[in-house]
């Protein structure tokens, strides 16, 4: 699904490397997590398969369904399948949450070649979904993540993704600022998402959200790179003992 070699990073503005030599493989339905220290470059793996400007890559290549994403412009990313369910998902003042849905969803559909759903038949999916995820009727008349909670926007980033039915998901440290029942419903919306022909990637500090979402395989990263792979067992690892006995068996 998503293949990651040898990707190097610099800042644009910058001579500051930060990701130097990542290789990843995610395989179609595969969950995988990735932990690691701050300032690790788990964010910025994020951002730059995102397609967010200010990074430039100097070496690699990254491929989602053997297409080079790297060329492309973020949209055009979305359309080719890839979702990124951001840390601090942005609020954007005037901008009605159903008219959002609708145009994104309606976007996506053009893109992959499908016909546009009529008003009604949009409002009656949405109404649905986010009555599944447990979002209230009233913040979909609300501008996008507007005066919402931490837990509201994070379920927000859920429904679009729900709803746009993207092949491979990347949520950023998703669990930031969620208290435990807000991550529960968060982490059954993914887990209701998972099938055979979509693949996550969960960015996380916290071995907490990975009991809710149970990865297939955890990396940790550190100073730009992979130091260690394993199973969900190596979470717990990093959680009982921290990073440093791995940082030190690479050093």
């Amino acid at each position: 699904m998503l293949e990651i070699s040898n990707l190097h990073v610099k800042l644009a503005d910058e001579d500051k490397t930060i990701l130097k030599g990542v290789d990843l493989n995610i395989g179609a339905g595969e969950v995988h997590a990735i932990m690691g220290p701050n300032g690790s470059g788990k964010s910025t793996l994020s951002y730059v398969l995102a397609g967010k400007s200010g990074y430039d890559v100097t070496d690699g290549t990254a491929t989602l369904l053997g297409e080079d994403i790297l060329g492309m412009e973020p949209e055009e990313r979305a359309a080719a399948g890839l979702f990124l369910a951001f840390q601090y998902p942005v609020e954007i003042p005037g901008v009605g949450n159903m008219t959002f849905l609708r145009t994104a969803l309606n976007a996506q559909r053009q893109a992959r070649g499908e016909p546009e759903l009529s008003a009604g038949a949009v409002l009656k999916l949405i109404r649905a979904t986010a009555k599944d995820l447990k979002i209230d009727a009233e913040m979909l008349k609300r501008p996008v993540n507007v005066g919402f909670s931490g837990g509201e926007k994070k379920r927000n980033e859920i429904m679009q993704m729900a709803l746009l039915e993207p092949k491979m998901c990347i949520l950023d440290e998703t669990d930031s600022g969620l208290d435990v029942d807000a991550m529960k419903l968060v982490a059954d919306g993914v887990n209701a998402l998972r099938d055979k022909g979509r693949s996550f990637l969960v960015i996380t500090h916290y071995q907490r959200l990975l009991d809710h979402i149970r990865p297939d395989v955890v990396h940790i990263m550190s100073e730009g790179r992979m130091i260690a792979n394993g199973g969900p067992e190596l979470a717990i690892e990093v959680e009982t003992n921290g990073y440093a006995d791995l940082k030190l068996q690479v050093a």
